[in-house]
């Protein structure tokens, strides 16, 4: 049989384009063409964007070169200013890194931060998703915002005024105790309580900021189509398996970033929040990574061995985002960024 094929002739050129110009056209339609078409395409959202990479550069590239200090012993006043006294502090190479690494106090503080991670990954990070779907499945429209400001409210709290909320509810003289004492039984003291000092600053993490992790999963949630829970429905799925198959679903690529980004934040569990509370429980119970590095670099003045832990911290910290976005990619999410 005889197979007929139609070939629909191209259109013709624009005699007014000259074919530089038509080239030049089709490459930046593509997303190509010379630096000079792309930027000429695109100067309005590179403007929009400088002042942003400005203050990224200046607040957070610029100050990696002081991580020079951590293969010197860094003095501050050999010379005219901080600056200077990096060209002239000699040299020791791996020095500080040794002392580091010999230090008990320094793995202490890295067993306190790996515990204090692991309980605030395993208790915070799932309260937020359960809030969302809590919240989500309330029909009212009025009683969903309100539900929303509540929760968010904590979020624009210092740290100081959250630890001062919890010290009077949980403190030797806070209302449970004062309740307890006025009934005939012994009080207690949580908040200087080196037992429970990990929990309870869990406990504060997720009263603060689970709300914030509400908005983020409920604007995914906002994203599936009603139709989704429509078939799902008329297929006889019941209200637990709509959400199993359909809500969780679209939560999980929000979920695998969120993650990532937490297990890249693992080394950094809350400074003003643990250095707060540090002196009620002691330092074997509250010396994180961060609060050791600010001992010993602001308190007192070992800059160069602070640095040093500062970059262990870093580069430890950089590993993490990159095993758990592959982790990522391996389960079919984007994470952080493409393949």
């Amino acid at each position: 049989m005889a197979q007929s094929t139609t070939q629909i002739a191209p259109a013709p050129p624009d005699p007014g384009v000259s074919e530089a110009d038509r080239r030049t056209l089709e490459r930046a339609a593509n997303g190509g063409g010379t630096f000079r078409t792309r930027f000429r395409r695109d100067r309005t959202l590179v403007l929009m964007t400088l002042p942003a990479v400005l203050l990224v550069l200046v607040f957070t590239y610029v100050p990696i070169l002081g991580n020079v200090v951590a293969f010197q012993e860094y003095d501050p006043y050999v010379g005219d200013n901080g600056f200077v006294a990096v060209f002239h502090s000699p040299w020791v190479g791996l020095e500080q890194f040794s002392r580091l690494f010999e230090d008990p106090a320094f793995w202490d503080a890295v067993r306190n931060t790996l515990v204090l991670f692991t309980l605030q990954l395993l208790l915070f990070f799932p309260v937020p998703i359960l809030l969302a779907l809590l919240v989500n499945s309330v029909l009212r429209p009025r009683v969903r915002a309100l539900s929303q400001a509540i929760l968010y409210l904590p979020h624009f709290f210092s740290w100081v005024l959250v630890v001062t909320v919890f010290q009077q509810i949980f403190g030797g003289a806070g209302i449970i105790a004062q309740t307890l004492r006025r009934h005939g039984h012994e009080g207690f003291d949580l908040m200087t309580d080196p037992g429970v000092f990990k929990f309870l600053v869990t406990a504060e993490g997720v009263w603060k900021d689970a709300g914030w992790g509400v908005i983020v999963f409920l604007a995914a949630l906002a994203s599936v189509s009603p139709d989704l829970y429509e078939a799902a429905a008329m297929d006889g799925a019941g209200r637990w398996r709509r959400m199993w198959h359909v809500t969780l679903p679209a939560l999980r690529p929000v979920i695998a970033l969120l993650l990532v980004l937490r297990v890249g934040d693992a080394l950094t569990v809350g400074f003003e929040q643990i250095l707060l509370q540090r002196d009620a429980v002691g330092p074997g119970a509250a010396e994180v990574l961060d609060t050791y590095v600010w001992w010993n670099g602001v308190r007192n003045q070992d800059f160069s061995y602070a640095a040093a832990a500062g970059l262990i911290k870093g580069v430890v910290g950089l590993g993490l985002v990159l095993a758990a976005n592959k982790v990522a990619h391996l389960m079919g999410e984007q994470g952080v960024y493409k393949k």
